[in-house]
This record gives C-alpha cells, sequence and structure tokens, in this order.
C-alpha cells in the first residue's frame, strides 16, 4: 500500500489520542459520549470517505498576542468516513454527508468560533462531523501555512471515530 493510500484509509491502525470535545475554557474537557479515542478498526469493514482538501480561509486564532488581533490564513482538509454509504446504491444525498453542508458549517466555524488552539479548532470540526452528520471516523488537519518564515506550514491533525 502506498503512503498516500496508507494515509486515507481509515482501518489503518493509528496513534492514540483521547477525543476532547469542544469547550472554550479553561474548565477539564466534559465527556462526550460520540466520540472515543481512535484505535485500530474493529473490523474490516469497507469505509467510503467523503472529503474536503485545501478549505481555506480567515479568522482569529492564536496565543501570541500577534495573532489575537487580526485574522490569519487557516487552512483545513477534513475525511469523514461512513461505513458503506447507501448513496451509493439509492443515489440520494440524505444517505450520505452533504459536503456542501460541512461546506457552509466550516465557513461558520471560520467566522463565529471563539477557539485559540488549532487543536481545538480541529476538534470542533470533528464533533460537528460526528454528532451533526454522522461520521464514523474523521481526519482533520488545520494549518497555519507560513507561520514563520523558514517554515512551509504548522498545523495539527487529528482522527476520531463515533462511539459504536
Amino acid at each position: 500500500m502506498t503512503s498516500t493510500a496508507a494515509a486515507l484509509d481509515p482501518t489503518a491502525p493509528r496513534s492514540t489520542h483521547a477525543a476532547v470535545p469542544l469547550h472554550t475554557n479553561n474548565d477539564p474537557a466534559p465527556e462526550t459520549p460520540a466520540l472515543r479515542m481512535v484505535a485500530p478498526a474493529d473490523s474490516a469493514q469497507p469505509m467510503d470517505v467523503i472529503f474536503i482538501e485545501g478549505y481555506t480561509g480567515q479568522t482569529v486564532i492564536g496565543i501570541h498576542d500577534t495573532e489575537l488581533h487580526r485574522p490569519q490564513t487557516i487552512v483545513v482538509d477534513v475525511h469523514a468516513g461512513l461505513p458503506r454509504a447507501k448513496a451509493c446504491e439509492t443515489d440520494r444525498i440524505a444517505d450520505t454527508i452533504d459536503y456542501g453542508a460541512v461546506h457552509e458549517r466550516l465557513a461558520a466555524l471560520y467566522r463565529d468560533h471563539q477557539l485559540t488552539l488549532l487543536e481545538s479548532f480541529a476538534e470542533a470540526i470533528a464533533h460537528m462531523l460526528i454528532v451533526d452528520f454522522g461520521a464514523a471516523w474523521v481526519r482533520v488537519k488545520a494549518v497555519k501555512p507560513k507561520k514563520f518564515p523558514d517554515v512551509e506550514a504548522v498545523g495539527v491533525v487529528i482522527e476520531r471515530r463515533a462511539h459504536c
């Protein structure tokens, strides 16, 4: 399997990270039953992956004073998996994840969030895809391009699974 194919394979083993639901203060994150840690797939069930790559927008996010007063570019890649989406047989958008609707929700998040970390921003996207769109698995990459003059990009990639 090529590295690109492996990167897009939601059944491939991944490192585990605890799912942290969206919250905007310093209180400990509450439990969210819809999310769990990412672990190797429990079965070899086929997964259909809906994706948006390179969504680029401006938002205010960061912890440094230079980031808190003006929007900066954030680029997001989203991959959301469904076990064998019924849309393959029915040809109905209601039987899959509507990436047009996801696109609209991303625009609203860029505009309305009050988060400071890319990790929290990516988590909010993952939570939205699992809870609101019914994804079984998600991978979200959030990037600040050209954050430093000698670096192409900095960012985070998270993966989450819905509770089975």
